[in-house]
């Protein structure tokens, strides 16, 4: 199987705060960093990661070389990254003393991605192939309905979450990953009960991954619902934890894992990830995680 992440690539300027900002008012910033990211990106270097070949397919715009030495550096095949005279987007976070991070995303590049373009890529790939997708490209209907075409397995992360999302054809994807607040807004249920119900009833073929935070994860499927444990660590920043579980949880399902040890490899990564600062910098590897000793976290 050959994994396809079709997604975006972002310039992350991160700027440590004590508190995120409040309307109308004006603080300095206590440090600034820049790092490469973009859900997409931080995928990509996840999935690199934990062990899987992965070709990533974006238009990073005017940034794309170093985006490509930083994908390639990885392990992951950059053949079809896109460049060009086009802003490349970015990010503006705020990190406070928690930990915890708020976004501003401008989708530049990430929004100059045509069909004929997606389809040169999709030709590339046959049936049965995996093709990995976020929220922040301007063709993810489409690339949806063309893997499927093909035959291609189809997880999506639609983050950031808005309406669109109601307009996919969900009953085409294989995964679903969502976080706690994404559920609920998507099923319009607010009790996990209800909404694997819902999960059950209207998308009996679809697996589903819910990120719950310090809770852990959940998978539902048609048959079972499997939970799994956060891991206790220090948190530094949280900015990819989601991106990093989302890239190693595709990984082990690809590779053919059983679901109980991918959500285990999947929960320690993003507990090592949110103990270091950046987004895709702060992913581990698979031989990182396999070795790390962590605790449970106890709720």
């Amino acid at each position: 199987m050959k994994v396809l992440n079709f997604g975006s690539l972002n310039l992350d300027y991160v700027y440590s705060v004590d508190n995120f900002l409040r309307p109308g008012e004006t603080k300095s910033a206590m440090d600034r960093n820049t790092f490469l990211g973009g859900k997409g990106f931080n995928q990509s270097i996840a999935l690199a990661k934990a062990g899987i070949p992965v070709y990533h397919a974006g238009n990073a715009g005017e940034s794309a070389e170093v985006f490509r030495r930083e994908l390639e550096q990885h392990g992951a095949d950059v053949r079809f990254l896109k460049g060009g005279d086009e802003v490349c987007g970015h990010a503006m976070i705020q990190v406070d003393s928690r930990g915890q991070n708020c976004i501003l995303i401008f989708h530049g590049s990430n929004y100059n991605i045509d069909e004929a373009y997606v389809d040169s890529v999709l030709d590339q790939f046959e049936s049965g192939d995996m093709v990995v997708l976020q929220n922040e490209i301007n063709t993810t209907h489409y690339i949806i309905e063309e893997a499927y075409k093909r035959g291609m397995k189809i997880a999506l992360n639609p983050s950031p979450y808005d309406e669109t999302i109601h307009r996919m054809p969900l009953e085409k994807l294989s995964w679903l990953v969502l976080n706690e607040v994404e559920v609920k807004d998507l099923s319009g249920q607010d009790t996990e009960e209800a909404y694997v119900r819902w999960f059950r009833e209207r998308f009996p073929d679809l697996r589903v991954v819910v990120t719950l935070g310090r809770r852990g994860a959940m998978y539902i499927d048609r048959d079972q619902v499997i939970r799994h444990p956060a891991y206790n660590t220090t948190i530094v920043d949280t900015t990819a934890a989601g991106d990093v579980f989302t890239g190693f949880f595709l990984a082990g399902q690809a590779q053919g894992r059983a679901v109980e040890e991918t959500m285990q490899i999947a929960s320690k990564a993003a507990g090592i990830s949110v103990s270091r600062h950046g987004a895709a910098a702060s992913a581990p590897t698979i031989d990182e995680v396999m070795a790390a000793e962590l605790e449970p976290v106890q709720l």
